[in-house]
């Protein structure tokens, strides 16, 4: 084979289409389905960018709203895989990658593959960050959120002020819940917050509706409360639910057991070629977020969509 590609989200596909259009041999590999970190999301998101940014594979994305849904997103890369027959292996968690040779083998839970070159593709919402209290391991404890539904006449606790913490706060808040706290960490509600979304929670603040503890850290989680440090103030609050916002991290020790090395910043960020996605492991390349380490706000679908073109035509002239 000569390339095999490890996770099946846009940017996974869009390697896959590239090779596709250079009859290059290739495999997807996802352990879940389809575009996955999409399929988690919440189910009444919206995206920040719009339908043609989304796009791949020259498939129109069209919807109904100047900014597309998750449904809607999922519809469309349903779509295009089957348009243009992404040869795929899902629900195949990958356990080892070992060289051999002049090339790799892949080991999954449903077999081997031998491969000439792998792109590591993962994304990065399968590893949410820990808070690293006492209490964290309790069923109460979220680091993923899906409707409000369940949380209907509940004392919510949602931790930090990024898109996801406040779309949280504001679907929770009006689908009935008993209160809705926001416990953040910084001073103020993110500067990458959704420009149509940031007035209204901070309005929601403002009125008391919601209620919002900035430079604060939560300390303890029990059944029944959740204890939290504000400024010099130790405080305590009603609990049923803790909603961890707190962001997620790439699958590292994918990346390390290959052999990638990574510069020496503050966000482990890979060693990469940017004129073909290669790691400093010859045959090893990546693709989307995971270039861009623990910043995970680097690389979006829009501006990543370029890395397979760049991967396949190296392999194609190099193998």
């Amino acid at each position: 084979m000569d390339v095999i590609i490890i996770g099946a989200g846009p940017i996974g596909i869009a390697c896959g289409i590239e090779a596709e259009k250079r009859d290059l041999q290739y495999l997807v590999i996802d352990k879940g389905p389809i575009v996955n970190s999409i399929y988690r999301y919440p189910l009444n998101m919206t995206f920040f960018s719009t339908s043609e940014k989304l796009e791949i594979g020259n498939v129109p994305f069209l919807s109904h709203g100047n900014k597309p849904t998750r449904t809607e997103a999922l519809e469309y890369y349903r779509r295009v895989v089957k348009q243009w027959g992404i040869n795929l292996k899902l629900y195949s968690p990958v356990r080892d990658i070992k060289k051999e040779g002049d090339g790799f083998e892949v080991i999954t839970k449903d077999g081997k593959y031998k491969s000439k070159n792998i792109v590591i593709a993962t994304g990065f919402y399968d590893f949410p960050y820990p808070l690293n209290v006492p209490g964290e391991e309790l069923q109460k404890v979220m680091h993923y959120y899906k409707e409000a539904h369940p949380f209907f006449d509940m004392n919510i606790a949602v931790v930090g002020a990024a898109n996801s913490a406040v779309d949280v706060a504001l679907e929770t808040q009006r689908k009935g819940a008993k209160s809705v706290t926001m416990i953040i960490r910084e001073s103020k509600i993110g500067d990458n917050v959704k420009y149509w979304v940031k007035p209204d929670v901070l309005n929601r603040i403002k009125e008391g509706s919601i209620n919002a503890y900035f430079n604060s850290k939560v300390i303890e989680i029990t059944e029944k409360k959740v204890k939290f440090k504000s400024g010099d103030k130790e405080l305590e609050i009603e609990n049923d639910f803790v909603l961890a916002m707190t962001g997620y991290q790439p699958n590292f020790n994918m990346l390390k057991n290959v052999g990638v090395k990574f510069k020496k910043d503050v966000f482990q960020t890979p060693n990469y070629d940017s004129t073909n996605m290669q790691s400093n492991i010859e045959g090893v390349f990546l693709a989307g977020v995971v270039c861009g380490g623990l910043k995970t706000n680097k690389w979006f679908i829009e501006n990543s969509r370029e890395h397979a073109p760049l991967i396949m035509e190296y392999i194609l002239k190099n193998n």
